[in-house]
């Protein structure tokens, strides 16, 4: 199956219904100045890019200006955020008026093994204990380590309790964020002969082995409901499958939300509700010469269409 014929096959579940939970692209690019915020919605820093980080200061306060009420950083860099030393982004972020209350991080290597394991630890610790200063509630880790194998997935589950055990005793949750990589699968040895006939799935998912090698109380998963559908995956089956683990969401579409018509936000965020969702972030990429906006016009487009949407609390 392809990825066109996987994605018109969704349509009642989680593409469906794209016309009546989309509003209209021109009506969603429409200033947000008319708009007043009436929701908490959060936004991933990572979908400003280049205009955010020429003027950091500039940027959070636009970001609020807009409505945003939480922010989601990627910018954590030698024990710095965005350059800045913790105490100076701290009072970056409180000049903004911004509440950055999560943060995207990766360790400094993507095959974990017996022997970098308490390399990764340490990193790990030295984070959170920068983190407990910034005050968020979460962090996060977006990057895929290097699964090859169930040897592997078993490692990496491993080093994610880890890390969740050391957030944890600092009151912080301690989460993974997935693309579209996670949904590939894993073959044990004695399985691959199966694998000649392509109508017989064989292996594990990497996703569905890190939800289950992981603890739910060490371990959240921040599922990005775009790149679950490009890894040819409905969030609505995960979410009833693993009810409870995505607790935080990543808010994502092709481009400016609700203008693709393949993402049905309505069922989405209703069930995730359902399942406890405690706070989500717009992500915004791709956004190019093409589409006649900036960064900035995008994210406020994002904005516009969840805080019209009647789906979102």
């Amino acid at each position: 199956m392809n990825k066109r014929e996987f994605l018109k096959g969704l349509g009642l579940i989680t593409a469906g219904g794209m016309v009546t939970s989309a509003i209209n692209p021109l009506s969603a690019a429409t200033s947000v100045s008319s708009l007043p915020a009436k929701k908490k919605i959060g936004l991933q820093l990572y979908s400003l890019g280049k205009e955010l980080t020429d003027d950091v200061p500039a940027g959070l306060k636009k970001v609020a200006k807009i409505g945003y009420a939480t922010a989601e950083a990627a910018g954590y860099r030698e024990r710095k955020m965005y350059g800045y030393d913790i105490a100076e982004f701290i009072k970056v972020a409180d000049d903004s008026g911004l509440k950055v209350s999560g943060s995207h991080v990766n360790p400094p290597v993507r095959k974990y093994t017996k022997d970098n394991k308490s390399e990764i630890a340490d990193f790990w610790k030295a984070t959170v204990e920068d983190h407990v200063k910034l005050g968020v509630s979460s962090l996060v880790q977006p990057g895929m380590p290097q699964v090859e194998s169930n040897e592997d997935a078993a490692m990496v589950c491993e080093v994610f309790n880890n890390a969740g055990e050391i957030a944890k005793s600092a009151g912080i949750k301690w989460g993974y964020h997935n693309h579209s990589g996670e949904f590939k699968r894993v073959v044990k040895p004695e399985d691959k002969e199966k694998q000649s006939n392509p109508w017989q799935r064989v292996g594990d998912v990497i996703y569905d082995l890190m939800l289950n090698g992981t603890d739910p109380d060490l371990v959240f998963f921040e599922m990005d409901v775009y790149w679950t559908v490009m890894g040819q995956n409905d969030p609505l089956e995960y979410f009833k499958k693993y009810a409870g683990r995505f607790p935080v969401l990543h808010i994502k579409d092709r481009k400016v939300l609700g203008q693709s018509g393949m993402m049905n936000f309505k069922n989405i965020f209703t069930k995730a509700y359902e399942n406890g969702l405690d706070e989500f972030f717009v992500e915004l990429e791709g956004i190019g010469k093409e589409d006649n906006m900036t960064q900035f016009e995008g994210v406020e487009a994002c904005f516009n269409y969840l805080n019209k949407a009647s789906f979102v609390k």
